[in-house]
C-alpha cells in the first residue's frame, strides 16, 4: 500500500513505486474515473488514450489487408505516391 498527502491546494505527490508502476514520468497526466462500484481509479492518461485508439481501430489493418510490415510500406507508398 502507499500512501499520499494532499496538499492545501489539493495537490498530491504520486509515491514513486506507483509512478514506476503506471510509467508516469514528469508532466504526464493522470486520469481519474469512478467505477461503477464507486471505488476509483487512477491511470496513465496517455496509455489510456492509446488503450482506447487501439481498440478503435481493432481489425482495421486486416479489413485493409495489412499483415506485416511490407504491407504497411505498400499502404503507406500508395498514400504518399499514389501508387497501386
Amino acid at each position: 500500500m502507499n500512501l499520499a498527502k494532499i496538499s492545501a491546494n489539493g495537490q498530491i505527490t504520486v509515491p514513486a513505486e506507483i509512478r514506476r508502476l503506471l510509467g508516469l514520468k514528469s508532466g504526464d497526466k493522470i486520469l481519474f474515473y469512478q467505477k461503477p462500484d464507486g471505488e476509483v481509479v487512477i491511470n496513465n492518461a496517455s496509455a489510456q488514450a492509446l488503450y482506447k485508439a487501439q481498440k478503435a481501430f481493432e481489425g482495421v489493418a486486416e479489413q485493409l489487408g495489412v499483415y506485416n510490415d511490407d504491407d504497411v510500406q505498400s499502404l503507406v507508398d500508395e498514400v504518399r505516391y499514389g501508387k497501386e
